[in-house]
């Protein structure tokens, strides 16, 4: 009895830290300044890339970021990396969403200010519809001289917009299904201005009074609209989780737990959380840069002088590429595939796609599947209905540049791309133990 109750309660534990990282993560940029705060609290240090890395030796611990929204963590293996290779784990912190538009503020009838929006990534959009909805992202202020500008993390946390629907009196048809207009639709309600002095000001006061800054200091900024609501368990026994960003920000923080509750092993560790793998992963700071590449090359360099190390360790390496799948929907079976649908609290789902949209193959779909066994964790595949055309994710766009031997997974969610998407408890807890067992290789 006694064992079973501190199994629920580590269980409460874990699901409680996922929510909270979930809640204080809004967008990529917040994440990011989280899993560093995690990195930094167990003993990993920041490398500036502008300058040299260092003689890097077994047990040592180091991160590096990349234009604040992307993050890769090492945790130096103890068997030379020619011998040992990497372990790595790949996610990505950006989420569909709906960016803030430079000059924004639309004042209409009665001092309603709206705000210019454009849509980043493929948003359910009806989804956001008559829901608190906050701000958050980065600043940009005045620096030291004009190529060294300084970056402030915004993040609004109390209900501030609203996209508001229009009344089914005007609209008869809409529950028959209608076409939505980003431009004209999905336009958020700021507020109502009081004066003439608040006249094209609203946002920067918002910004302002939060920042504690003058507007002008104010440069530019990289805002996007964000769920206000937290993120919650529902179901009769609490055994599903509702909220936004579920896809990916779920997989980073599995990621980012077996990463810093591991030890240092034979092989280095790898933990990469990109950005952009919403609007198809071709920045500097996303899977389709070589800023990884670049890194892992650089370490093996530090580490035996030799540039052969890292081609060695590379062919060596396993890579998961972990991005959640498309969970059983009861009320739309058709749409899934007869014999590979994943549902929700199965396990994690390993992910195959005959046009090479997954990194998957059976080799490293048996290399996976074979360390969830190990581990206790049930497993699942996905794929497609025939007739059903699939998204793709980072482990190709990322192979394609280091040729990685790899997998595609995730956890079956519900809605995905929603404003607030559905999974699983005991799947995160499935994850969790799965990388877990795949760092202590």
């Amino acid at each position: 009895m006694a064992f079973r109750s501190f199994i629920r309660n580590f269980a409460f534990v874990m699901t409680k830290r996922l929510l909270d990282f979930l809640d204080a993560s809004p967008v990529n940029f917040l994440a990011v300044k989280n899993i560093v705060g995690s990195l930094e609290k167990a003993g990993y240090h920041r490398v500036n890339p502008q300058e040299p890395i260092g003689k890097v030796k077994a047990g040592d611990k180091l991160f590096v970021t990349k234009n604040d929204s992307s993050v890769y963590a090492f945790h130096i293996g103890s068997e030379p990396l020619s011998e040992a290779g990497f372990r790595m784990i790949c996610a990505h912190c950006d989420s569909p969403t709906f960016r803030i538009k430079p000059h924004a503020e639309m004042l209409c009838e009665g001092g309603i200010v709206k705000l210019n929006t454009e849509v980043y990534g493929g948003p359910i959009m009806s989804t956001w519809f008559d829901r608190p909805l906050t701000i958050a992202g980065r600043v940009i202020v005045r620096g030291e001289d004009a190529l060294h500008p300084q970056t402030l993390l915004l993040h609004v946390k109390r209900p501030l917009l609203q996209i508001s629907n229009l009344a089914i009196h005007f609209n008869r048809q809409v529950n028959d299904g209608v076409k939505l207009s980003k431009q004209k639709d999905m336009l958020p309600i700021l507020g109502i201005i009081r004066d003439e002095l608040e006249r094209g000001s609203l946002l920067m006061n918002v910004i302002c009074g939060e920042l504690g800054i003058s507007p002008k200091e104010v440069l530019d900024f990289d805002l996007y609209l964000a769920d206000a609501t937290p993120a919650c368990t529902f179901g009769v026994h609490d055994e599903l989780i509702s909220s936004g960003r579920l896809d990916d920000l779920s997989m980073c923080y599995a990621g980012l737990r077996a990463l810093i509750d591991t030890p240092c092993t034979t092989a280095t560790k790898v933990l990469a959380i990109f950005d952009n793998e919403e609007t198809g992963s071709q920045t500097k700071q996303g899977a389709g840069s070589p800023f990884l590449s670049t890194m892992l090359k650089r370490i093996a360099l530090s580490q035996s002088g030799s540039e052969e190390a890292f081609y060695q360790a590379v062919e060596r390496a396993f890579m998961i590429s972990a991005d959640n799948a498309h969970a059983w929907h009861p009320n739309y079976s058709e749409k899934y595939d007869p014999t590979n649908h994943p549902v929700l609290g199965g396990g994690p789902v390993i992910k195959f796609n005959a046009a090479q949209k997954y990194a998957s193959d059976a080799v490293s779909a048996a290399v996976f599947a074979e360390i969830c066994r190990t581990a206790g964790v049930p497993c699942q595949r996905f794929v497609n209905h025939s007739d059903v055309a699939g998204g793709s994710t980072l482990g190709n766009i990322l192979a394609s540049s280091i040729p990685l031997r790899g997998v595609d997974m995730g956890n079956a969610i519900l809605a995905m791309h929603s404003c607030r998407e559905t999974g699983s408890v005991a799947d995160h807890h499935f994850t969790v133990k799965a990388f877990t067992q795949f760092y202590n290789y």
